[in-house]
């Protein structure tokens, strides 16, 4: 069982940045992939990044390639998404999710086992 804890969510100008961190606890993410969905209104959850186990690796969603960062700080048990140059389009809910490792990567939020509660990022114009 893994215990995910979202932060850092809040309101920012467009252009701004927001780092948002998931804490694991119960279990440590050690053999977990961890990716981050998020949920605008009115519209299905949807892949964002992720960072593998093997080898660290992270994969990002079209959208926000380039202006997004994920990363992982085994540590602190902790995984961060950084956002830079938001968009009023990145308005959604954000969630940290997590699976046992696996070689392939999993797009579809069904694949995910542990999920945050959540946390609320809006970008005004």
């Amino acid at each position: 069982q893994v215990q995910l804890v979202e932060s850092g969510g809040g309101l920012v100008q467009a252009g701004g940045s927001l780092r948002l961190s998931c804490a694991a606890s119960e279990r440590t993410l050690d053999s977990v992939d961890t990716a981050w969905f998020r949920q605008g209104p009115g519209e299905d959850r949807a892949f964002v990044a992720i960072i593998q186990w093997i080898g660290g690796r992270t994969y990002y969603a079209d959208s926000v390639k380039g202006r997004f960062t994920m990363s992982r700080d085994n540590a602190k048990n902790t995984v961060y998404l950084q956002m830079n140059s938001l968009k009023p389009e990145d308005t959604a809910v954000y969630y940290c999710a997590a699976r046992n490792y696996t070689y392939r990567i999993y797009y579809d939020p069904g694949r995910y086992d542990y999920w945050g509660q959540g946390t609320q990022v809006t970008v005004s114009v």
